[in-house]
């Protein structure tokens, strides 16, 4: 049987009106701020504190969009008679985010905490050369992260503190327990013989 002309139309119409009756979903964005997930990944934070210029982020990067730059420093010895130490102090750290992909691998592999996900967003440039932000913009994006989930009360201690907590346990029993009586000590007294 030959469909029915305008049957088409009439399809189509009726998914409009029934499109129409619905609330509409849209956000209007810059009136109202979307609601993000928590482990949205936006931006990345730099907690300048917590870096000792070791260049794994920059070495692991696989978009080479992490410049670092640093310096020694001589540190001098922390009591008479001590020898002098050298660290390395941050000079700049800058990401570009026209080439980075958001892969985290950088976050990943810093082994002091330094580096954190921002769910900041709103960082577009009407210039791809100023996508590049130095360290005082992480520094402030830093501020933007989200404070760390609470832990699960049915989860099972990590082994780490489960072997402190022991030890320290030990050695509170051992401290508590009292001393078991022994030998004398001392030379013994001398009688009359």
């Amino acid at each position: 049987m030959p469909p029915i002309p305008g049957s088409g139309l009439a399809k189509g119409l009726a998914v409009t009106l029934r499109t129409m009756t619905k609330k509409t979903v849209t956000e209007q964005y810059p009136d109202v701020q979307p609601e993000l997930p928590p482990r949205t990944r936006g931006v990345i934070g730099l907690f300048e504190e917590n870096c000792t210029v070791c260049m794994l982020c920059a070495r692991e990067c696989p978009d080479w969009c992490i410049y670092i730059d640093s310096h020694k420093e001589t540190v001098p010895a922390a009591a008479p008679g001590g020898r002098e130490r050298s660290r390395n102090v941050l000079d700049r750290f800058a990401i570009d985010f026209s080439l980075c992909m958001y892969c985290g691998i950088c976050i990943e592999v810093c082994p002091f905490d330094a580096l954190f996900w921002s769910p900041e967003f709103e960082y577009a440039e009407t210039d791809i050369r100023e996508l590049t932000h130095e360290r005082d913009k992480l520094r402030d994006w830093m501020w933007t992260v989200p404070a760390p989930p609470a832990l699960d009360p049915a989860a099972e201690e990590p082994k780490e503190l489960a072997a402190a907590r022991k030890a320290a346990e030990k050695l509170a029993a051992a401290q508590e327990a009292p001393a078991a009586p022994g030998p004398a000590s001392g030379p013994a007294p001398e009688g009359d013989a």
